[in-house]
């Protein structure tokens, strides 16, 4: 796992050849959200932008996966356009420069997952809780079976490529060694992170 502040000049040659899979936690902003809370999304993304930029010293983005995307190409691109304005302007802008947006889900699976996800935040009693846990859990391997699948059979020796997806959901894949993370979180990251503890805290007082 690489940092952004690692990443110099006379280090680059050490990444070459390499695989290599930039990551980029996926924060949504909410149309009507706290101001403050927009401003800091707003904020993150243009910093996640730049970082991107001095991160490609050590590999151009030539793929592109990103969580809740099952189709590519422009139809992929209309499908992030719908839920995330500040991913599709980021993907948009590097997909003119050459990289190529993949589907990353399987669909069935996908929305298997997010039906038994959904059953759990509205049932009552731990019993029917504990019997559908059990099924999300089984939805829940299987998408990560396959992103993790996607992930490593589409980076060719040498390329580089971005991942953009909850970090919750990236801390659970394992990736070969031939494959180098680098992670984009700048400043601004956790400044939304302390954001929601707050906010959490409020709401237990």
């Amino acid at each position: 796992m690489v940092e952004l502040g690692r990443i110099e000049k006379p280090e680059v040659k050490s990444f070459s050849g390499k695989k290599k899979l930039y990551f980029v936690p996926n924060v949504y902003p909410i149309k009507d959200a706290d101001e403050e809370y927009n401003n800091l999304v707003n904020k993150f993304w243009d910093d996640a932008a730049k970082q991107i930029e001095k991160l490609e010293i050590a590999g151009r983005i030539r793929k592109i996966f990103c969580e809740s995307i099952y189709t590519q190409g422009e139809e992929g691109l209309k499908a992030l356009a719908s839920v995330n304005e500040r991913v599709h302007s980021l993907v948009k802008k590097k997909v003119e420069e050459g990289a190529t947006l993949l589907p990353f889900e399987d669909k069935e699976i996908f929305d298997s997952f997010l039906d038994w996800r959904n059953c759990l935040a509205i049932v009552k009693t731990m019993e029917v809780s504990n019997k559908i846990f059990e099924f999300y859990k089984e939805a829940y391997d299987k998408r990560l079976q396959h992103i993790q699948n996607v992930i490593e059979s589409n980076i060719s020796e040498g390329e580089a490529a971005m991942l953009i997806m909850g970090d919750e959901v990236r801390v659970k894949l394992q990736f070969s060694k031939d494959i180098e993370v680098f992670l984009v979180m700048p400043p601004s990251y956790d400044d939304l992170l302390r954001w929601f503890r707050e906010k959490l805290k409020e709401v237990k007082k």
